[in-house]
Formats: C-alpha cells, structure tokens, sequence
C-alpha cells in the first residue's frame, strides 16, 4: 500500500505540471481551447483538477459540505496568477488533509451516483476515492500537455469573450 507522503508527491506533482503548464501558456493562451469539439482550455482543466480535489477528498472522503459547479469548471477563464495562488493554497490543505484519511474506511459522504470510474457507493473506501482523485489529476495532465502543444502549434480557438 502506498504511503500518505509517496500518494501526495504523486498528485502534488501533476498538480505542479499543470500549474507550469498555465503559467507558462499565460493569460491570453492558457484560456485557449484547440479547435476540436468539445476541447477545454488549460486554464479550466486546472480550475476542473481543483474541483476534483476539493469534492473527493473534502466531501467524500473527510464529509465536509463542499458546493461544487462542475460545469462551471470547464467553462472557467481568468487570469492565471488567482489560479495558481488557488492551487498552492489547495496543496497547503491537501497536506493537512491526508493526515485525517482511513484508506481502508468508509467515504463519509458516499457519491450521489456512481459512474464508470467508482465503485458502488456502498463499497467506496477512502483509499479508493483517493485514488479517483489521482486518476483525473494524471489524465488531465496528460489532455493538458496534448492541448498545450495544440496552442503551441497554433491549433487552437480564440478565447471566449
């Protein structure tokens, strides 16, 4: 089983990628989203990740009351410094948090509706919704590197007004 220490090195880390990625994008860029359908920017991937932590480990696993607007996060565009300040500040708490984590307990607030990517509510442990967590960090770090390179290359949309 892994450590409290190796499992928040490994969501601390894509959370760091992502955030070199927005602020190495910029503003104007980080806010773009490649001309495919349905494509997100990397500026509301980012905000999407922070939701993801935020609802998994505060709600689900520690059941905390956390008010969450998925859709919102892909919509969300913005200067990228408020963002970045969110993602340490975040980070500071996921430390914190993971001190409190029974990995073999029970979810104190069992999701609504299970999909694909979690179990039946019933059987969700905590260290099963804390790997949900790292599985969305690492695959939207990797949608964030492909789209990067997109808008790099200039495939990309303009921003939203």
């Amino acid at each position: 089983m892994i450590g409290r220490d190796d499992y928040r090195h490994f969501c601390v880390t894509a959370l760091d990628a992502m955030s070199r990625i927005v602020e190495d994008l910029g503003d104007e860029r980080a806010n773009r989203r490649p001309a495919l359908e349905g494509a997100n920017s990397p500026f509301s991937l980012l905000t999407h990740c922070c939701g993801v932590v935020t609802f998994w480990v505060d709600h689900v696993v520690l059941g905390r009351e956390v008010h969450r607007d998925r859709d919102a996060e892909f919509a969300a565009q913005g200067p990228v410094g408020p963002l970045l300040r969110e993602v340490q500040e975040l980070q500071r708490r996921f430390a914190a948090d993971l001190l409190a984590v029974e990995p073999a307990a029970p979810v104190r607030n069992p999701p609504a509706a299970p999909s694909r990517a979690v179990a039946p509510a019933e059987s969700v442990t905590q260290g099963f919704a804390l790997q949900h967590v790292y599985t969305e960090l690492a695959q939207h770090l990797g949608q964030m590197e492909i789209i990067r390179d997109l808008i790099l290359a200039g495939e990309i949309t303009p921003p939203e007004e």
